[in-house]
């Protein structure tokens, strides 16, 4: 049998691809701080590239679309989000959200961003969106399923109940909740999960 060709980049282009992800990376992060103000309301490819001090020719190189450029924006604000201020591993399924929203609460733009994204992902032509937030709350539900299955075997979730029925049902209340914040500052999130919280919990014998 022959020997799989040697398929690693030469130093040259290893070091333009190397280059090529910095610039990405640094366009993500400047357009981040964008976002995280402002949401995406009203901005096109062309006004998002002046926003951030970016070429339109520049933008239109590492994104081919708006629409690509906004999903990638907010799921590096995601990661980024979760690495400073990770949830606490103990947290229980519904705390897991609280804690999300907590830390959404500092940036309201990028909870536009997000709702912004959902929206497009239900129309037709809109497949970055769409494919992202399927994946996306596809992992989630399957995340917060086995974290109520944990909790059920623990005693602190009613074991009558469906875990993925479970899942989904937290993950619409947050959303949900973040979106009568946006309308509505005055809307308690954490207030509305600790009773769905409360709900969840398995009965005092």
């Amino acid at each position: 049998m022959a020997d799989a060709p040697d398929t690693t980049p030469a130093p040259s282009r290893r070091g333009a691809y190397e280059k090529g992800v910095r610039r990405r990376r640094e366009i993500l992060d400047r357009a981040i701080e964008v976002f995280a103000d402002r949401g995406a309301e009203g901005t096109s490819l062309r006004a998002i590239g002046e926003a951030i001090g970016v070429s339109h020719a520049a933008l239109k190189h590492y994104f081919s679309s708006r629409e690509e450029l906004l999903v990638e924006v907010y799921r590096a604000a995601e990661e980024r989000s979760i690495d400073e201020d990770p949830a606490p591993e103990t947290s229980s399924v519904v705390g897991l959200m609280t804690h999300a929203a907590r830390r959404n609460h500092g940036v309201p733009g990028l909870v536009q961003l997000y709702s912004t994204l959902v929206a497009a992902a239900l129309e037709a032509g809109h497949d970055d969106a769409r494919t992202f937030f399927s994946a996306r709350f596809d992992g989630l539900r399957r995340l917060l399923a086995d974290r109520v299955r944990d909790e059920q075997a623990a005693g602190r979730i009613r074991a009558d109940i469906s875990a993925e029925a479970a899942a989904a049902l937290v993950i619409a209340a947050s959303d949900g909740l973040q979106t009568q914040w946006l309308l509505d500052p005055a809307v308690d999130i954490e207030k509305s999960l600790d009773l769905l919280e409360s709900l969840l919990e398995r009965p005092a014998e």
